[in-house]
């Protein structure tokens, strides 16, 4: 094996998928692109890593909601746009040609152009590592469009994209809540 610097390291276990996280500050609407992302449990609780250097976290503190937007591969053009500039001075949501949609249990919109939409509410925020835990209250999935690969960030400028979906439910049917 290759020594790897251990400045890199994050980029064996990146996550993914990237997602589109959108908020309302009660004056205008904003999104941000996000990398850094994981479920907490198979109950709708997820966390996503983002901080004061952010123009929507101010948002996500004060309105303690959100939507996890969770776009495809023909939107990474979108995605990476939409991480590279600030909703400081962009309307991101007009620069991209995104639709907001009204969500039902938030403020924050959903963007219709995603394969799928999570309405959420902060739980709690970790400020020691930026991390900011949600529980899900809605979600949503378009079932109409072609595209449903995800990306996935490398961390380095670089994506990978979803393939193949291999089914293993049998051999883990002891391991996954009933419903599912």
């Amino acid at each position: 094996m290759k020594k790897l610097k251990i400045d890199k390291a994050f980029t064996l276990l990146e996550s993914g998928p990237v997602v589109l996280v959108t908020t309302y500050d009660g004056r205008k609407n904003n999104v941000m692109t996000i990398s850094w992302t994981m479920v907490l449990d198979f109950k709708p609780k997820f966390a996503i890593t983002t901080g004061e250097w952010n123009y929507s976290f101010a948002a996500l503190r004060k309105t303690k909601e959100c939507v996890i937007s969770i776009p495809t591969v023909d939107m990474l053009d979108k995605i990476v746009g939409i991480g590279t500039c600030s909703g400081v001075d962009t309307d991101k949501f007009e620069k991209f040609k995104l639709t907001a949609v009204k969500g039902k249990e938030v403020k924050a919109p959903l963007i219709k152009e995603c394969l799928a939409n999570i309405e959420c509410k902060v739980v709690d925020i970790v400020k020691r590592h930026n991390i900011i835990v949600l529980e899900a209250v809605a979600a949503y999935f378009d079932t109409s469009r072609k595209e449903k690969r995800t990306v996935h960030a490398i961390g380095d400028g670089t994506f990978i994209v979803d393939g193949r979906k291999l089914n293993r439910k049998k051999l883990m049917a002891s391991k996954i809540p009933k419903g599912l």
